[in-house]
């Protein structure tokens, strides 16, 4: 399996024009490349909590549109406040992105980070005891491609951080995919959400519809035995050009 995940981020890279052996191995230095390499118009922070992402993009030296999306009440707030001092920094209306319009119900965790659509297994509740769910809330459901805040010319970044619930954001962002220069999404490597897609799956529903594995960098351990569950995984499009 690794050899194979290998070979898939060397072709992804390859697409890009770009040394592996060059790349610094963590968020920062991989945003910082492809950032720069790509140029995006807008990057899409779906899953935005409290803005972490929105500043690591700031940090990586970007300077462009972010339109950032979250669902749980009080995290939205401070959202829109952290937001208020950059111009270029878009907060959309309170949302869960999926597949549909409609309403969900949020199961919000003690850290709210790990709030999720869906609910949670036995190992995540183990592994991330801050993980447990103190609460429920409603909210709208929406999809990326019903949302008019999105400039229609131009490259998208899409970075997706929902816990679980990544394929029904693509799902619901099928019209969009056509202009995705980049996709940034937390990838499990075992169930930590009822119902959730594994890594593998992903892979394959990114790769039917054309993007490649470019890059995948350790992500959440249990806090038991350090055990690794979660990878960030980073998806270009196969038709980009090494120009």
């Amino acid at each position: 399996m690794m050899r194979y995940l290998k070979s898939l981020g060397k072709k992804g890279a390859r697409r890009l024009g770009i040394d592996v052996r060059g790349i610094q191995h963590t968020e920062e230095g991989v945003l910082r490349m492809l950032l720069a390499r790509l140029q995006p118009a807008v990057v899409l922070d779906v899953g935005a909590n409290i803005g972490q992402y929105a500043h690591k993009l700031r940090v990586a030296g970007y300077r462009g549109r972010i339109i950032s999306f979250e669902a749980l009440e009080s995290a939205h707030r401070t959202l829109v406040q952290a937001a208020s001092s950059d111009p270029a920094w878009e907060i959309a209306p309170r949302a869960a992105i999926g597949s549909h319009e409609g309403t969900v119900e949020i199961n919000v965790t003690a850290n709210t980070a790990s709030s999720s659509v869906l609910p949670s297994t036995a190992l995540l509740s183990q592994a991330a005891p801050q993980a447990e769910y103190v609460g429920k809330q409603s909210c709208r459901s929406m999809r990326l491609d019903a949302y008019a805040g999105i400039p229609v010319g131009g490259r998208v970044f899409l970075k997706i951080d929902v816990q679980g619930f990544e394929m029904e954001v693509l799902r619901g962002a099928s019209e969009l995919l056509p202009r995705l220069c980049a996709i940034q999404l937390e990838l499990s490597l075992v169930p930590l959400y009822q119902g959730a897609p594994v890594m593998t799956e992903v892979i394959r529903y990114l790769d039917e519809r054309g993007f490649d594995l470019f890059q995948l960098l350790p992500g959440f351990r249990d806090e038991r035995d350090g055990r690794l569950l979660q990878a960030e995984g980073y998806f270009v499009p196969r038709s980009t050009s090494t120009a």
